[in-house]
């Protein structure tokens, strides 16, 4: 059966770059060596009976290690996308107002996964390894494919 998760696409705009996307690099061995495809929305499973935005903002501040910024104007719902494994994902949007969060106090929770695959050793490696800044187009480019669509979406309600 289909998962869902629940996540935020944080975003700022500057006077040089213009809008950037916050995105996280999946972390563990298996994504180590990854890089196009191995980005993804700052997101997580909802727990049973949770609320999906709700989800999204715990997610997202378990992913960072850091408080989420007060949202200057209310969050922008991105709607839903499927993943190729059937993974339901649901986005919202948040503005992070100048000057933005310090990456390098980024501090992602842990998962316990088991590696090598099959061999019954477990392993605790962060959800997210990093996190970085990035324009639209290379958004695009690096994070999990469905979830480009987040980027577009964004993009079009920010030039309503």
């Amino acid at each position: 059966m289909a998962t869902t998760s629940a996540g935020l696409l944080l975003y700022r705009t500057t006077d040089d770059a213009g809008l950037e996307v916050l995105l996280g690099h999946m972390g563990g061995p298996f994504w180590a060596r990854k890089n196009e495809g191995a980005w993804t929305v700052l997101k997580g499973e909802l727990e049973p009976d949770e609320e999906p935005h709700a989800a999204a903002l715990r997610e997202a501040a378990e992913e960072l290690g850091l408080p989420l910024p007060a949202p200057p104007s209310p969050d922008i719902d991105l709607g839903e996308v499927r993943q190729r494994s059937g993974k339901r994902v649901l986005a919202w949007a948040r503005e992070w107002p100048p000057p933005g969060p310090d990456l390098e106090q980024v501090r992602s929770n842990t998962v316990e996964i088991e590696w090598p695959p099959r061999s019954g050793k477990r392993i605790e490696v962060p959800e997210i390894d990093r996190v970085a800044w990035l324009a639209p187009d290379d958004a695009r480019r690096l994070v999990v494919s469905a979830q480009a669509a987040f980027v577009d979406r964004l993009e079009s309600a920010l030039r309503r």
